[in-house]
């Protein structure tokens, strides 16, 4: 025992030059404040530059179409003592629309009139932001399904039905479906992949790194609309709003593309992870293991197949009413005056609360049969716990509303939107390039940035408005956004699970470190961005719709 305390632990391999740089990334990352307080800091910087540009009387004079005025009602809802104004429903005849010539000053907020918006938005500001309601209706079906262990046993279902021929797609495609749940993806196929190509014979590193490729490289996108598609969307038409009030999009906008996406990037990384990153690892070396983790607890097959039975039945079910409340003639989900069910319908507008419901109904069958959710007391309580388990996510909303209420009653998106369209303009470089250059400040950002939705908040406000003057729609920049943010998610140190990844790792091979997992990801990296970039050029060539009445151009 003496002998074994006593020898020295095994020196760390040295640091190659990629490693090094790593190393930088982390240790600039792990100074850079949380999410929330940056998003604080960015509140106080849009207040005290946009003062300044208001002292030094910046402003942009451009031409803009408007429709002749309108008149409105004031009307009372609900018994409410707040009246608001309600316009007309129909639009103005085109050929009523003028072209005017139109000036926008900065606005500063530390004016008498800016430090009043500062105190009595506030509120508002919060309430208004549509992705905190959206994203609370979501969990309460998807969080139900999770706790009840519904999300689990369809990943170790379909693992379990797939050959070793085919396991590498299934771990990927079940790694791209994931991310309608969350965090489960991470928590849940990552290491089960690692087992499964274990009980196959093959590297479990191998399978780590195929599910944590589709988990993270390919989140943007789903063959389903998920919890993230409600809060990029109304982040896109809070910013589209800066400029152009009409420019709304809807929860679909981007269906096509994310379903055809989805499918693109399953085979762009089921390839690179046969044939690149399997192929060069070679056979694990089992003496190479780290500390396993403790036996998980028996499952019982006979009540997991049961409840999958239940939850399949439930959701047809769900399906059925759905679609009875749809495609019968006159059907409430319907537009009542056009019969339409894609694009501006009740249907559109519902899909919140049908994804809600399906999953409730889903978890709730499978918790019954499978006896994990066997009280009420207990779905409230996993309900509660979906949402509590949100709170940071709320407080950042609450500094996320705040900070684009401020960018835009100061109008220095509108004012930097029309002075670098003016500038891109003369220069003429095209639609493309300045798509692609928007990608490129993506990945960027997203090596210190890997919050999809803090991302966001951030750069829409920016290019959302400069890229509608230049014609492109905002389905079109969030395409572009979904493409660019993805892939080095897998890359990066700042990563929420990215710590997790390597202790998966260290699993298996227990003198792996970040520089083992960004080696075994950096393929996935490099292959993903150029082929789904490209994917993307080619697709906005071709001007295939985004999504149901979604063009790709205006």
């Amino acid at each position: 025992m003496a002998d074994t305390l006593a020898s020295p632990a095994p020196s760390a391999p040295p640091h190659t030059r990629m490693q090094r740089m790593l190393d930088g990334i982390e240790r600039l990352g792990n100074k850079m404040p949380d999410p929330a307080i940056l998003f604080l800091w960015l509140c106080v910087g849009v207040i005290v530059l946009s003062q300044l540009l208001a002292w030094l009387d910046v402003d942009a004079t451009y031409q803009v179409v408007e429709p002749p005025p309108a008149t409105a009602e004031e009307t009372y809802y609900g018994g409410s003592t707040d009246s608001v104004y309600v316009g007309p429903t129909e639009h103005e005849p085109a050929d009523d629309y003028q072209v005017r010539e139109k000036t926008t000053e900065v606005e500063g907020l530390l004016t008498g009139d800016g430090v009043r918006f500062l105190f009595t938005s506030f509120v508002d500001n919060f309430r208004n932001f549509a992705a905190v309601a959206i994203i609370l209706v979501v969990m309460i079906g998807v969080g139900l399904a999770e706790a009840a262990g519904l999300i689990g046993a369809l990943i170790r279902k379909l693992v379990a039905v797939s050959s070793s021929s085919t396991l590498t797609f299934i771990i990927v495609l079940l790694g791209m479906i994931s991310s309608v749940a969350s965090d489960a993806g991470y928590i849940v196929l990552i290491p089960l992949g690692a087992v499964a190509f274990k009980s196959v014979g093959r590297n479990p590193l191998a399978g780590i790194a195929a599910a944590f490729a589709g988990v993270a490289a390919g989140f943007g996108v789903n063959f389903l609309i998920t919890p993230l598609d409600g809060v990029l969307t109304e982040i896109t038409n809070d910013a589209s709003a800066l400029v152009d009030p009409d420019a709304n999009i809807d929860l679909a906008a981007n269906l096509y593309f994310g379903i055809v996406s989805a499918l693109f990037v399953t085979i762009v990384l089921t390839f690179v992870s046969s044939r690149m990153v399997e192929s060069r690892m070679g056979p694990w070396d089992a003496s190479q293991a780290g500390e396993q983790p403790e036996d998980e607890p028996v499952v019982d097959k006979v009540a997991e197949a049961r409840g999958l039975r239940y939850a399949l039945w439930a959701t047809l079910a769900v399906v059925a009413v759905i679609a009875l409340l749809t495609a019968i003639p006159g059907a409430p989900l319907q537009d009542p005056e056009t019969g339409r069910v894609i694009g501006d319908s009740p249907f559109m507008d519902s899909l919140i609360v049908i994804i809600a419901v399906i999953f409730l109904a889903a978890g709730l069958a499978y918790g019954r049969g499978a006896g994990t959710i066997k009280t009420s007391a207990e779905i409230l309580a996993s309900i509660t716990k979906s949402w509590a388990g949100m709170a940071s996510l709320l407080f950042l909303f609450l500094l996320i509303a705040q900070f684009i209420a401020y960018f835009s009653y100061s109008n220095m998106a509108e004012v930097a939107a029309v002075s670098l369209g003016d500038v891109l303009e003369q220069m003429d470089i095209g639609a493309v390039w300045l798509l692609l250059g928007f990608m490129l400040v993506t990945m960027v950002v997203d090596l210190i940035m890997p919050a999809a939705i803090a991302k966001w908040a951030i750069l829409a406000p920016i290019f959302i408005p400069l890229l509608i003057r230049l014609d492109v729609t905002p389905q079109t920049v969030l395409a572009a956004y979904r493409v660019a943010d993805s892939p080095l998610n897998v890359l990066t140190p700042l990563m929420a699970y990215f710590p997790l990844i390597v202790v998966f790792v260290q699993r298996y091979n227990r003198q792996a470190g970040i520089g083992t997992v960004v080696s075994l990801m950096l393929p996935f990296v490099v292959v993903l961005s150029i082929a789904w970039t490209a994917f993307f050029v080619v697709w906005y060539l071709l001007g295939v719709p985004l999504g149901p009445g979604s063009p790709v151009h205006p």
